[in-house]
């Protein structure tokens, strides 16, 4: 096992700079998965860990070695490094045991090799590895998605590399093969003690398998921590709302409250900064901040009930008098978005388990009793 380690990475074509100072370190045998919109940089990034691209300044350090530095330009071929691309990319004229195999050192790269390493016994192994075992003799048009993609992952593994590079691997497979091809890689990293960075459009996938989150905008790496970190205590409200819904409301500070149309809560102050990375100082009291609520953290009740003084739902206390009227219900099965407008014509949607379904045109009471989070305002 090897750590990765990330430091002031700058990459860029002509004057166009594609990669701004990222830095990062991915523990041995970790996960990584790097989100963000297209075009911030992911597989730059990736390429060039892989030695694919080269860097204008930063470091990389691949275990005890220097792989980049001023100066130090280790190649490709050189850095113990697996990639699973996103199409698989498997020789087509070559068998499933044959694709594997040109991954072995002793291959070199080429064909003729590969075909006499085909039966091997640590080709044979990482076909059992990949539940692939009785498929060695396949061409690659004989597989499906699932498949070439498992043939790719043991292609990448059979070289023995300190560190697996994953470009989207899952991105053309449908929902139900996707989540379970996406258990069997994290787990088959784990069994092999490879350390990982894994490139996704889906945040659910990222928060789902990673023991890491980064979330990167416009080349910069504006926070990497654990899924739940990522998620609970997002480092600005962009990240906030690129990771998963977000309800914003406008507030003023007060200690460690803030007053906001949920009524008067207690607050937590977000103090990173990602654009200086230097720390904010709190705001004064009475000073304007964007409240974050995440949906699932809104309580719900018919404005009937609440009037009449029924308690609230699971006996919680509390229920604020804000009132809102349900326009909508996105229904997934196991849960459901409810879209509510507020009497001051504020949008904000509420996400509630199926048994708490209400109808559109429901009147609401609409409250929280998490700790919420506060901004600097202004800063979406």
């Amino acid at each position: 096992m090897s750590r990765l380690e990330v430091r002031d990475l700058v990459v860029g074509y002509d004057a166009t700079d594609v990669l701004r100072s990222v830095s990062l370190e991915v523990p041995d045998g970790s996960l990584l998965a790097i989100v963000g919109p297209s075009g911030c940089g992911k597989t730059t990034l990736l390429r060039t860990i892989a030695g694919l691209v080269r860097a204008r300044a930063g470091e990389i350090r691949i275990g005890h070695r220097m792989a980049t530095t001023h100066g130090i330009h280790l190649a490709p071929e050189k850095r113990r490094i697996g990639w699973v691309p996103q199409d698989a990319a498997l020789f087509p004229h070559l068998t499933v045991a044959e694709n594997i195999a040109f991954g072995l050192p002793t291959a070199r790269g080429s064909a003729r090799s590969a075909r006499r390493a085909a039966n091997r016994d640590d080709v044979r192994r990482l076909l059992d590895l990949v539940g692939l075992g009785s498929l060695g003799d396949r061409l690659p048009t004989q597989l499906s998605g699932g498949q070439a993609q498992r043939v790719a992952l043991a292609r990448a593994l059979a070289s023995g590399p300190d560190v697996v590079l994953l470009d989207e691997p899952f991105g053309a497979l449908d929902p139900i093969l996707r989540a379970e091809l996406r258990r069997s890689v994290r787990e088959l990293l784990r069994e092999e003690g490879v350390t990982g960075i894994l490139v996704t459009h889906d945040q659910a996938e990222a928060l789902s398998i990673a023991d890491l989150v980064g979330v990167m905008r416009g080349g910069e790496l504006l926070q990497l921590d654990t899924p739940e970190q990522v998620y609970r205590r997002p480092a600005t409200p962009w990240v906030a709302g690129f990771v998963g819904d977000a309800v914003f409301l406008p507030g003023t500070w007060h200690g460690d409250e803030v007053a906001c149309a949920l009524g008067r809560l207690p607050a937590d102050w977000v103090s990173d900064d990602a654009a200086t990375a230097s720390p904010l100082e709190a705001p004064v009291d009475g000073a304007s901040v964007d409240v974050l609520v995440r949906p699932e953290e809104l309580l719900l009740r018919p404005l009937e009930a609440v009037l009449e003084g029924a308690p609230a739902a699971g006996g919680a206390a509390g229920w604020a008098g804000l009132a809102a009227t349900v326009t909508a219900v996105s229904y997934t099965g196991h849960d459901a978005m409810l879209s509510l407008v507020l009497d001051d014509e504020t949008r904000i949607d509420a996400r509630v388990t199926a048994a708490g379904l209400l109808p559109v045109g429901t009147r609401v009471a609409v409250s929280t009793t998490s700790r919420v989070l506060a901004y600097a305002a202004g800063g979406r």
